[in-house]
């Protein structure tokens, strides 16, 4: 199957509609996109479209990108992940990104489910309570990533060497990591997703990669996540990602 019969297939399965052929004001633009991200990246490594399309609301939800995300929301459905996995995979972003892109991406993911007959609210899938939170997430963190954050920041005045890393362990790991509808693998996967998208962020992607590795990603997965993103981020970002990653994926 060549790279046009590719891109056909994969926009049928994922949006319901066919590839651009000569519609539109700008076709030719449409067919490089379509036949790059669709005939091409799509069919570029081990990961399954359901997956792909998680790490697409990802990197979309991290740019802001809100009209690219409302279609891709509906392809991600389409393809047969849950409401709950899409939501769970949007809230992953915030700790990273920022509560305000996080609530513009919840407001367009919460239109979609409407428009689908989805009942909201969705279940609750919260694991911790207030009393809890930071031991829970201290449950998780330090098998990947020891005591790394607490170490590093134990310069800083006064009461912010403790708070800095309780921050983190609480709203990181207890709020967010301990959540049910996504394992920590696809979790930690979006992460570097996200990292990656963002930018200048190469310290902690890397210890990222470091923690994808650790709960059972594979080097090909963690590639092809990134590759996938590659169409929406940009290729710099991907190579930026590739060259921090490379002692971790040699």
């Amino acid at each position: 199957m060549n790279r046009i019969d590719r891109t056909e297939q994969k926009m049928q399965e994922i949006f319901r509609t066919s590839a651009v052929v000569n519609e539109g004001n700008d076709p030719e633009f449409m067919k490089i996109l379509q036949r790059f991200i669709f005939g091409d990246v799509c069919y570029t490594g081990s990961l399954d479209t359901h997956i792909r399309e998680l790490v697409t609301v990802t990197v979309l939800t991290t740019l802001n990108t809100l009209p690219q995300l409302k279609s891709h929301i509906q392809g991600s459905l389409n393809v047969g992940c849950t409401p709950i996995e899409i939501r769970e995979t949007i809230y992953q972003c915030a700790p990273f990104i920022g509560f305000p892109r996080t609530l513009n991406a919840i407001g367009i993911m919460n239109e979609v489910f409407i428009e689908n007959g989805i009942e909201l609210p969705l279940e609750e899938q919260g694991t911790v309570s207030d009393e809890d939170r930071y031991e829970k997430g201290l449950e998780l963190q330090k098998p990947i990533y020891g005591d790394e954050i607490e170490e590093r920041y134990s310069y800083l005045p006064d009461d912010f060497s403790g708070a800095i890393p309780r921050f983190l362990t609480e709203l990181c790991f207890g709020d967010f990591a301990t959540r049910k509808g996504l394992d920590k693998k696809l979790r930690e996967l979006f992460i570097v997703v996200i990292l990656a998208t963002m930018g200048g962020a190469e310290f902690q992607l890397k210890s990222h990669i470091y923690g994808a590795l650790k709960v059972g990603n594979t080097k090909e997965e963690i590639v092809c996540a990134l590759v996938h993103a590659s169409g929406y981020m940009g290729i710099p970002r991907l190579f930026n990602a590739l060259n921090t990653a490379k002692d971790l994926l040699n």
